[in-house]
């Protein structure tokens, strides 16, 4: 991908739809192409870079290492935080995708450091957006899926955990619920700074500070930034 891929599925066939985004996966270029190939054997012994998920400074102390690649992880909260994620993944030299989010930030995503270049949007997945990102999963470092408040029965979920975990590609829930995520994060805010303040009431919001938690298999106690 040379430029953020908008993918608008809706005048296609549900089958042209699924084959149209399996070709832009395959068009995906500067990919460790063996890492796709297959499952890695248990005697393969993969660097943090092939085995971790390249992740945001400010969730450090949450924590205790990067989550890693081919895991499931629900998030919640401020929108900034799958932004960030997205923004470190690309950085790093990986590909994204983000599934069900038509208004989603680019800007901001650009301002954290991303690289538009490997950054797919497909805004509207149709009824299904799990298969869509399902299908991402196999091109993808990172894939973020939005839901639209939907509840993904355990037997689904359980499927694409498997896959996820086949592909070395992380999956990252927003606004639903996914049973059997490996780890799930949570960002508000907690605070703002504010510059060129003459008066009470009047400025410009420089900054906003998050608080963080996480739970689940890959994660220790709650953290604050």
């Amino acid at each position: 991908m040379t430029a953020a891929v908008d993918l608008d599925l809706r005048r296609l066939t549900r089958s042209e739809q699924l084959e149209h985004l399996r070709r832009k996966i395959a068009a995906v270029s500067g990919r460790a192409g063996d890492r796709r190939s297959g499952t890695a054997r248990e005697t393969d012994r993969l660097s943090d870079s092939e085995s971790l998920l390249p992740m945001p400074e400010s969730l450090g102390d949450a924590l205790p290492a990067p989550l890693p690649r081919g895991s499931v992880a629900v998030l919640s909260g401020a929108r900034s935080l799958p932004l960030r994620m997205v923004a470190a993944v690309t950085a790093a030299g990986g590909h994204a995708a983000i599934v069900g989010q038509p208004d989603v930030g680019l800007l901001a995503a650009v301002e954290m450091g991303a690289d538009l270049s490997r950054i797919a949007v497909i805004p509207d997945p149709g009824s299904d957006p799990v298969e869509v990102a399902a299908v991402l999963l196999d091109g993808m470092d990172l894939v973020v899926l939005d839901l639209g408040g939907r509840s993904v029965p355990a037997s689904r979920a359980r499927a694409v955990v498997v896959r996820a975990r086949q592909k070395r590609c992380t999956l990252l829930v927003t606004n639903g619920e996914w049973q059997g995520a490996a780890a799930r994060l949570e960002a508000r805010v907690c605070g703002y700074e504010i510059t060129g303040r003459g008066r009470p009431g009047f400025g410009r919001i420089s900054k906003v500070r998050l608080a963080y938690s996480a739970a689940g298999r890959v994660v220790r106690t709650p953290a604050a930034r």
